[in-house]
């Protein structure tokens, strides 16, 4: 899905004199929603959100080793999700188990299953083709400068 290349000033028409510090923050907000739609996209023909998506690779990376919910929800991207839902749901759609410990039965890990690997495997090829198609009009510098530069802002 691409968007018609349009500046935050056309596109919101009321930041003409607006302070700079304004127009950077509406500019990265724009274009985090609108990187949310095109990931949002790419993941709808897998019957996958992108907070699922995202609880999906992360217990992809524990390597085998189970991952309780406490886990799961630092390392998600966003924060607001309801992290015990998006889990019940990968159960349910068989992509993840759980597994509640005898002698505590509030002890729950939760592991990927062999069909969320297999989901995940497909979806990789065409997860790096969307974001390389994403930041085809930057260079490799102009990427690294503008991760450092959004790292500095989120400290």
């Amino acid at each position: 899905m691409l968007y018609k290349q349009m500046n935050t000033q056309e596109q919101i028409n009321t930041l003409k004199n607006a302070p700079a510090n304004r127009r950077v923050i509406l500019s990265l907000l724009m274009c985090a929603n609108q990187l949310n739609d095109e990931v949002a996209e790419v993941l709808k023909p897998f019957g996958l959100s992108i907070p699922q998506f995202n609880v999906l690779r992360i217990l992809r990376g524990q390597k085998g080793k189970p991952a309780n919910l406490s886990t799961i929800q630092d390392r998600m991207v966003s924060k607001m999700s309801n992290t015990t839902r998006l889990v019940d749901k990968l159960i349910t759609k068989g992509l993840a188990d759980r597994i509640t410990c005898e002698k505590n039965r509030r002890k729950v890990e939760i592991t990927i299953t062999e069909k969320g690997l297999e989901l995940l495997s497909k979806l990789d090829p065409v997860i790096i083709e969307s974001e390389k198609e994403t930041t085809s009009n930057l260079s490799s510098d102009e990427i690294e400068t503008l991760t450092i530069l959004l790292e500095k802002l989120r400290k």
